[in-house]
């Protein structure tokens, strides 16, 4: 049997809650594996900040965070729950270049040895994939590596030259 996290999409965050509180769901955590979690998601620099720290309250829906503060804060929950199949949809669209790149980076070992799932439109978030697949019109019009997509010249090749300029 497999444990899937959550889709990671528009992140659900609990009402009125902390940041722990939110992170864990109710399951004893570590503030270690917390923090672990948080640096992970680049999220560890902006908790560390706050006043409360972990036990800061985030407001209805997560009010306090921005889109990409939320976002990141799914990711992290993702982290602690260490699924070992990870559906990551549009888990990044609301970051700036830079953090999602750092994101990715940081990422990379913890997905090691775990199917992931990526669906972006940000062609930045798949291109560390082991295999892509192209959509055109809901159907699969090429698929492969990153580096083979690249070299036919077809969709994906048009697509990343378009989102290098």
């Amino acid at each position: 049997m497999y444990q899937t996290s959550p889709r990671v999409r528009s992140p659900w965050l609990a009402a009125n809650d902390t940041i722990r509180e939110n992170l864990s769901l109710g399951k004893v955590v570590s503030d270690a594996a917390l923090w672990n979690a948080l640096e992970i998601a680049q999220l560890k620099d902006t908790v560390t900040r706050l006043k409360n720290g972990l036990d800061t309250v985030l407001g209805r829906q997560g009010t306090r965070l921005s889109g990409g503060q939320r976002q990141r804060l799914a990711i992290a929950r993702m982290i602690i729950a260490e699924p070992s199949i990870v559906v990551l949809d549009e888990a990044t669209s609301a970051l700036d270049t830079e953090t999602e790149h750092k994101l990715h980076l940081a990422l990379s070992d913890f997905l090691k040895n775990r199917t992931t799932i990526i669906i972006a439109h940000r062609l930045s978030a798949i291109k560390q994939t082991d295999h892509v697949y192209v959509f055109e019109e809901g159907k699969i019009c090429e698929q492969g590596s990153h580096d083979k997509l690249i070299n036919q010249n077809g969709l994906y090749a048009k697509l990343y030259g378009e989102y290098q300029q």
